[in-house]
């Protein structure tokens, strides 16, 4: 598997910081947090992305994926939403990025058949930009099993599940029972830890009390080899620990988890 962190733990940082951290800590890719606040968003000209995916290919990391903010499954017209996500394809595709992030973000009974309808729209989209629509497991579809009810009316190739194994472990789902559930459908994983369901303040991967090692051992025992990338939440808690200096041993932690389980 390769070994990635999501730029939600540097908010803000620049790119060139964001490549020197990876490459000296050992990362083999990055998921961009596409957010005006941040170095790369679908606002970019054309030229800026050129630049961009220059410097990811100088310095040898990939762009894992853009880890944008549509909501398939909110309540309201179809058409901004479609158009939020084919702006990220867009841009996924300017920056060879494989993988776009979306989010659920249901309200009533009607966000499955909602969710599917714009995922299956957008998938026809991305598929001729040879980019791939991640529904991630959070807020209204937190296990695989709700992932799996929208991912299953769309039935299209170019949309998958992003397993955020701290929203499946909330929502109370073992990870033999996420990955049944995603196996089809998986285009990377997301790691993290936190102390408890009540105080989700990100720790250093292993200091807290998320299934890291049974994720790991599932996805090897099965012979899963994409992507895990550490999404620490710096964005979202300022008091937490800042991430450079946790990345080696985050880096090495996943590596004795990959090593246990081989």
């Amino acid at each position: 598997m390769k070994l990635a962190f999501s730029t939600l733990g540097v908010p803000g940082v620049p790119l060139p910081e964001v490549l020197r951290l990876a490459v000296a800590h050992g990362y083999h890719g990055v998921e961009l947090r596409a957010h005006p606040e941040e170095p790369v968003h679908p606002g970019l000209s054309p030229d800026e992305r050129v630049d961009a995916a220059a410097a990811f290919k100088a310095a040898g990391v990939e762009i894992l994926g853009l880890a944008g903010y549509p909501r398939v499954a909110a309540p309201g017209d179809d058409e901004p939403v479609i158009e939020e996500i084919r702006g990220l394809v867009d841009l996924a595709r300017d920056l060879g990025a494989p993988f776009v992030r979306v989010f659920p973000g249901g309200e009533d009974e009607q966000a499955d058949a909602i969710a599917a309808r714009r995922l299956g729209t957008a998938a026809e989209y991305a598929a001729d930009l040879g980019v791939r629509i991640l529904l991630e497991t959070h807020d209204s579809h937190r296990t695989g099993a709700d992932a799996i009810r929208v991912l299953g009316l769309v039935g299209h190739r170019q949309v998958g599940a992003l397993w955020d194994v701290m929203h499946t472990w909330l929502g109370g789902e073992q990870p033999q029972e996420t990955y049944a559930a995603l196996s089809p459908y998986l285009g990377y994983v997301q790691v993290k830890d936190i102390a408890s369901a009540e105080d989700r303040t990100p720790l250093a991967l292993g200091a807290g009390v998320l299934p890291l090692a049974d994720c790991v051992e599932v996805l090897t025992r099965h012979g899963w080899d994409g992507w895990l990338c550490w999404e620490y939440e710096r964005r979202w808690y300022e008091n937490a620990e800042p991430l450079p200096p946790l990345l080696t041993a985050g880096r090495e932690h996943l590596g004795r988890l990959l090593n246990d389980s081989a």
